[in-house]
């Protein structure tokens, strides 16, 4: 085996097992966090060494629609120039040959990253963090439903038959029993896992009807984030396996919890120390200056966190999700908690994210605000010791409010990139008004003869 599978990971090349790939999937994440890009028998794959995608595939919303988004590339659709990273090289188990994905960086032809990219927004927080001699860990959890087969859209979704041939239960949390009932689904997505080389710290039965929860090991946030991209279509893939649907959705069943992504964050500083911790293992200022950060500009990274207008029925009072930015230790009614650690894994966990979030967006918004509380020093609000629900909204209550609260955050969006800022309101705002052209069935149903 020789060129450049010499440089994939080891579990790459232990799913080859000594053979030659027979199609490489050249993939990007959209706004969205759809893998974009192309597939193409590994031997041509071995002859290249960059590939051109246009830059425009950064304007189509989640129904594939192109926004009027005033760059002027929009006019020309010039190409972008992707490079393998062959880090991100991965088996693709599912399909019927040796296919490997390959994520690849995405450069301008004149140079530099392209702004509009997800995983170039998140570089560029990481590096703001580097500047300062710091480097920021995440680890992220993502929960999803099982949920049986949906073609029809006019059709409410339904939890996913079990074993035992009944509909998945709700109010099971933490039931093994329940894990149980959509066990060959989990042995597929653990054997897919463990071909791709990641790492699942346990997985758990959430509170909805078929939810699951996936916890990762914490790390790097690009390779967090990378795993993330991959797991999505991974879990897909085994659901279908299985005659039923994965869905991220963040609020896929009426009266059923929604589906977030929490993500814990620490940072290190330049000898590898977590600044949250002291040398007696105190609470430190820069502990609380992040929280601060947080508290004060998660309202406006909110359309980040929440990109859909489905995403905020997941903001329901007592259901489950968090509807504040409340901070507290060991605290899970509060939008900003605590978990019990040693003082060295000392950690805050961001609660508002849901699982409808391109984890790069996601990830990049949420430590993009704890990195202006650092730098701004800003103090958190006292911490909440009882329950965070009694407290008021802190979150947007619809995604044109949190789109109208991003375009005004400058130093947020200085931070992010300013063409990304412009580009992904301009996409989300083009999605909102397509999303206004549909009637639903509770406008039928109480305004057609009742006004």
């Amino acid at each position: 085996m020789t060129g450049w599978i010499d440089h994939a990971p080891e579990a790459a090349r232990l799913y080859l097992d000594g053979r030659a790939p027979d199609e490489i999937e050249c993939i990007v994440s959209d706004l969205p966090g759809i893998a974009r890009g192309k597939a193409m028998p590994a031997s041509k794959f071995a002859r290249q060494t960059r590939f051109f995608l246009p830059r425009t595939i950064f304007h189509q919303t989640i129904t594939g629609v192109w926004a009027r988004v005033p760059v002027p590339e929009a006019k020309i659709e010039p190409d972008m120039i992707l490079t393998p990273d062959y880090a991100t090289a991965t088996a693709a188990p599912w399909t019927a040959d040796r296919t490997l994905q390959v994520i690849h960086d995405m450069e301008l032809q004149e140079g530099g990253p392209v702004p509009a990219a997800p995983r170039n927004v998140l570089k560029r927080v990481i590096a703001a963090y580097a500047e300062l001699g710091m480097t920021p860990v995440v680890a992220p959890e993502m929960e999803f439903y099982l949920v049986a087969r949906n073609t029809d859209p006019a059709k409410e979704i339904e939890p996913m038959i079990g074993r035992t041939g009944r509909a998945a239960a709700a109010r099971q949390a933490y039931s093994l029993s329940a894990v149980d009932e959509y066990g060959p689904v989990i042995d597929d997505i653990y054997d897919f896992a463990e071909a791709q080389g990641f790492e699942i710290d346990g997985i758990t039965q959430e509170g909805g009807a078929g939810q699951l929860e996936i916890n990762l090991r914490h790390g790097n946030p690009v390779k967090l984030a990378d795993e993330v991209f991959f797991f999505k279509r991974l879990i897909r893939e085994a659901a279908l396996r299985h005659g039923c649907f994965a869905t991220f959705m963040a609020k896929p069943i009426e009266r059923e919890p929604g589906s977030s992504m929490h993500i814990h964050h620490s940072v290190l500083d330049a000898d590898g120390r977590n600044i949250f911790a002291g040398p007696d293992g105190e609470e430190t200022d820069a502990f609380r200056h992040f929280i601060g950060g947080l508290q004060h500009h998660l309202p406006s990274a909110a359309a980040l966190l929440a990109p859909y207008v489905n995403s905020y029925r997941r903001y329901v009072k007592d259901f489950a999700a968090p509807v504040n930015l409340e901070w507290g230790r060991d605290n899970r009614t509060a939008g900003l908690r605590v978990p019990v650690s040693d003082p060295q894994a000392r950690r805050v966990e961001n609660r508002i994210g849901g699982m409808d979030c391109n984890p790069y967006l996601g990830i990049a918004a949420s430590l993009a605000c704890g990195l202006l509380g650092l730098i701004e020093s800003r103090e958190p609000q006292p911490e909440c010791k009882g329950d965070a629900y009694d407290s008021d909204m802190g979150v947007p209550r619809g995604l044109f409010d949190a789109l109208e609260i991003f375009d005004a955050a400058g130093s947020l969006q200085s931070l992010l990139s300013p063409e990304f800022s412009k580009v992904y309101s301009v996409v989300k705002r083009t999605e909102y008004d397509e999303y206004l052209q549909v009637i639903s069935p509770w406008e039928r149903e109480h305004l057609l003869i009742n006004v």
